[in-house]
């Protein structure tokens, strides 16, 4: 099946002004890509889901190697935004007043004030999370998941956009604490970085093979232009058999020979019901990026492996034979009827 029945929007009023709205504001957002470009060769994936997460407004967890810029990408990514940033980095000796602050005795008054800790910004780049013990990532989790911390009795909101970037290094287990399911379903997408191809390489030498390479990037988006994004963003037309579709795929990896796949056995639990209304969402997004006020299936389609890859729990089966949870998310994309 292909594409091409559900390629145009409805002929309504209302639709008409949604792309027009749809086309003025996402131009903020592609001149953020064009900066970022500025620091980091290639990596269009990555640029991509960065922006897309921060149209979505969800978490990221970005995972890679050493020395293939995710660190830099996400501070870009900052440098181009008119927000606060901080950069945390996780240690095994990390505590969590270290992450949300705590209370401090001034003995003037007799009182214990709060004194907030970096989690209060708009962007966090988590450096190495994985390298966190369970208390700071427990209490990241609420920060995530509720946009709101505790300190002593008081509950404290934390400030709009808030989006947390986590990077971890996948070869390196010593002194790592992995991350708990519940944490990891926290993340909108999965991003996964990868080795530059041999021209992209030969680039970032010439670019980067220097003593001094600090490359200025213009603030280009503003706290209102993620407001009004978001906005548009919801708006975003979804025909049913679209959603039917995104319901279709997540419903699958649950019961993969119900949905006539041959993987039953590599799958020890399918994706949550958070894995459906993200699914979505990035797609929404995807489209408001590329300056569509619809979503196409193949919006779908390019959304599905970073929002996947981390919410398949695999069997050992699967590891067994070598079966990662990106062939799985790629045999049902190839499976499931596409509308």
């Amino acid at each position: 099946m292909t594409n091409e029945k559900v390629t145009t929007a409805p002929t309504t009023d209302d639709t008409v002004r949604l792309e027009a709205d749809v086309a003025e504001a996402s131009q903020p957002f592609r001149r953020l890509q064009e900066q970022m470009h500025r620091v980091i060769v290639g990596q269009q994936e990555l640029l991509d889901g960065l922006i897309v997460g921060l149209l979505a407004n969800g978490h990221l967890l970005i995972e890679g190697v050493p020395g293939l810029a995710k660190t830099t990408a996400i501070a870009s990514l900052a440098k181009g935004i008119r927000t606060d940033f901080k950069r945390i980095q996780f240690t095994p000796d990390l505590l969590p007043a270290d992450l949300i602050g705590t209370l401090i005795y001034r003995p003037s008054d007799g009182e214990f004030v709060v004194k907030t800790g970096p989690i209060f910004s708009n962007l966090i780049l988590a450096d190495e999370i994985n390298r966190a013990p369970a208390k700071v990532q427990s209490a990241l989790l609420e920060a995530m998941q509720e946009r709101q911390v505790t300190i002593g009795d008081e509950t404290h909101p934390l400030p709009e956009p808030f989006m947390v970037l986590a990077t971890q290094n996948p070869i390196e287990q010593e002194g790592t604490y992995p991350l708990p399911e519940a944490q990891v379903d926290r993340f909108l997408m999965k991003l996964l970085v990868r080795y530059p191809d041999r021209a992209e390489e030969r680039q970032i030498l010439d670019r980067m093979a220097k003593t001094t390479t600090d490359i200025a990037i213009e603030a280009v988006v503003d706290p209102s232009d993620i407001a009004r994004a978001r906005s548009l963003v919801d708006q975003i037309h979804v025909d049913d058999r679209i959603r039917d579709y995104v319901v279709n795929l997540v419903v699958a990896t649950r019961d993969p020979a119900a949905a006539g796949l041959d993987f039953a056995d590599l799958v020890e639990f399918g994706a949550s019901p958070r894995a459906t209304i993200a699914l979505l969402l990035v797609a929404k997004a995807r489209a408001f990026l590329a300056g569509r006020g619809y979503v196409v299936p193949q919006d779908v389609k390019d959304a599905a492996p970073d929002v996947l890859r981390h919410r398949l729990g695999l069997s050992y089966e699967a590891e067994a034979e070598e079966k990662t949870a990106d062939d799985l998310v790629s045999a049902l994309l190839d499976h499931v009827p596409v509308p």
